[in-house]
């Protein structure tokens, strides 16, 4: 049964009485979409753009690249062939953009090939394509479902009816759950946080839809099911940084499984480049292909369906291959030879050791390490290539807990979300545990009850690398890590801390939790009892205070922010300071008053001075 939402410019149920508007404004459709386009695959030109919403919303060469990008690489060889018939499929690709705030565009594709016998060359080809500056894949994964079909039955009104839509969707809200109206209906999603979010994981997870990073909806356990022993390896491999070339059938495998290893990360930020779809047509493939022999490869997680990449980047370290060529490949699985069940406890860790160290599977591991990734090019297999020696050991007991579709040759969808968040919330508890040891650095404080809170904010403690690998060596990984770790685990931090993810991760973090630092002790000035305070200072202490509360004052009114909050925080802090002036030496009153600005805080008068360079904004004074 079709579950897909209807579109109508009335509205649905979702939005009552709020038709969406035909002409919407390009600033309201810009905070979710970039561009609509639709692309068609013609025999003599190549990959021509037909349609792209809004109409000057892409430059030549951002066109260039996204046309290239919104197609496999051939019609693709595994669909079974019949007279007449239509494939349809949704991928991602990304690709850099100095004109975008983060500096990379997001493709999503939503792909239809149609092989006809009566057709030139059998078939034809046509993509729906969405462009976002943002990776939210459980945004536009379902409303390509419902655009991609509509745009094969009515054309380009069909992209101007979604971006109506979609312009009067409210603003993005990182880290949070959104019902998005579409139509009669409204697509709900969890957007993944902010880089910069200072609220730290929490584990467990207090709903399985809550996403901590990147791709939190990536079918992890579709995407690896053949190389599932691996995926310790695969995480400690996007940890540090290394570059990985990822190798699958069809490009929505192959940008499926770049967007599981991203997601394995979750909190730690991706700062890695990574493309889930790459081709040989991209502007950074003559870069990569010319590289020296020797030269290291740059951090770059690439997702490739052209077996030419094979010979073409063989700098790069790591290979994998993932997927199945068979039909909705996706959704495959190797036939098991086990009884039939409908549902069962799949094998344990300990036969997945055994049939990894069966003869057969020897042979095959000695004969694939020979040959290395270039076996590929005769018979597609699910397998890793690495020299890499891992810290991390497998954990059996969460492999156990998979639940296995017996002799079915089809992953059944539920299972498959049940052993994806078994595995994802077992890489989120890994990755939060490895990252502890950097609490202390980003940790924020609040002011004692026998400190002023209006003095400077302490500075968050120095970080250094040497020492803090000193002091971790000294003290351990902690209880979890411990146990699934090999006596090298100080090589992984040593690894992170040189790699590609730590710096950006940690400076944002850091600075999220200097900002939080400065709310608590803003926060701590709001409930402060000053009377309190300044009865066990000395003079000199309550002449500190009073220069503090000043300058907190200022700085709040010099904001212009008229907020009903900052306008609370400055009428607090104004009466604070009035507080401490009565109790100052009388000397001092006409020195401070001589001010006019200062004046004008600590009097009660009918007018408010205004500021120097500010005349818009005035002191906030109010009749005693």
């Amino acid at each position: 049964m079709n579950r897909a939402p209807s579109l109508s410019l009335r509205g649905g149920p979702t939005s009552p009485g709020s038709a969406p508007n035909p002409n919407p404004r390009p600033g309201a459709l810009r905070r979710w979409v970039l561009s609509f386009c639709i692309i068609r695959f013609d025999l003599e030109q190549g990959q021509v753009v037909e349609e792209c919403y809004p109409s000057d919303s892409l430059t030549p060469d951002h066109q260039l690249v996204v046309a290239f990008s919104s197609f496999p690489d051939s019609m693709s060889r595994h669909h079974p062939r019949h007279r007449s018939s239509i494939h349809d499929s949704i991928f991602s690709f990304r690709f850099p953009s100095a004109d975008i705030r983060d500096g990379f565009v997001y493709g999503y594709v939503f792909n239809r090939q149609r092989q006809d016998e009566r057709l030139p060359r059998g078939g034809e080809q046509k993509s729906v394509v969405i462009l976002s500056h943002s990776p939210y894949t459980s945004v536009f994964r379902p409303l390509l479902q419902i655009l991609g079909p509509l745009c094969f039955d009515i054309g380009r009104t069909a992209l101007e009816l979604v971006a109506s839509h979609v312009a009067a969707w409210p603003s993005p809200a990182p880290g949070r759950a959104l019902d998005l109206p579409i139509g009669g209906a409204a697509l709900r999603a969890h957007l993944p946080p902010a880089p910069d979010d200072p609220a730290p994981a929490q584990f467990p997870p207090p709903n399985a839809s809550v996403a901590f990073g990147l791709f939190h909806e990536a079918d992890l356990f579709a995407s690896f099911r053949g190389i599932l022993l691996h995926l310790w390896t695969l995480w400690e491999l996007m940890v540090v940084g290394e570059p990985l070339l990822v190798i699958a059938p069809t490009p929505t495998q192959c940008s499926e499984a770049v967007a599981a290893l991203v997601s394995l990360l979750a909190p730690l930020l991706c700062s890695v480049d990574f493309r889930p779809y790459f081709t040989i047509h991209d502007p950074d493939f003559a870069r990569l292909n010319s590289l020296p022999e020797g030269y290291r490869f740059p951090p770059m997680v690439l997702g490739v369906t052209n077996l030419f990449f094979l010979k073409a980047l063989r700098n790069i370290p790591h290979v994998i291959s993932v997927g199945s060529p068979s039909l909705n490949a996706t959704r495959a699985l190797p036939a098991s030879p086990r009884s039939p069940s409908t549902a069962q406890i799949s094998r344990t860790g300990r036969q997945l050791l055994f049939d990894r160290l069966s003869p057969s599977s020897l042979l095959n591991a000695v004969k694939m390490r020979r040959e290395g990734p270039l076996t590929l090019m005769t018979k597609h297999t699910e397998a890793i290539w690495s020299s890499y020696n891992p810290t991390t050991k497998p954990d059996t007991a969460i492999l156990n807990r998979l639940v296995d579709a017996g002799v079915s040759q089809r992953i059944d969808e539920s299972m498959s979300v049940v052993n994806s968040e078994i595995l994802r919330r077992h890489f989120l508890e890994l990755t939060t545990n490895f990252l502890a040891p950097f609490g202390p650095y980003m940790r924020a404080t609040t002011p004692s009850e026998t400190n002023s809170p209006f003095g400077s904010p302490p500075a968050l403690p120095p970080f250094k690398a040497d020492e803090f690998l000193s002091s971790l060596a000294a003290r351990g990984p902690g209880k979890f890590l411990s146990k699934r770790t090999r006596s090298n685990w100080l090589d992984l931090y040593r690894r992170f801390l040189e790699g590609k993810n730590f710096m950006p991760w940690f400076q944002k973090k850091r600075a999220a939790a200097e900002q939080e630092q400065q709310r608590l002790w803003r926060q701590a000035r709001m409930s402060a009892d000053i009377q309190k305070l300044i009865s066990n200072m000395s003079e000199l202490e309550i002449v500190d205070s009073f220069n503090a509360i000043e300058q907190h004052l200022l700085a709040e009114i010099q904001s212009a922010n008229d907020s009903i909050e900052s306008s609370a925080t400055s009428s607090k802090l104004k009466a604070d300071l009035q507080a401490v002036f009565k109790v100052l030496p009388k000397d001092l009153h006409e020195l401070l008053l001589a001010n006019p600005i200062r004046a004008g805080l600590l009097r009660s008068s009918p007018e408010s001075p205004k500021l120097p360079g500010h005349p818009s904004i005035q002191c906030m004074v109010h009749h005693s």
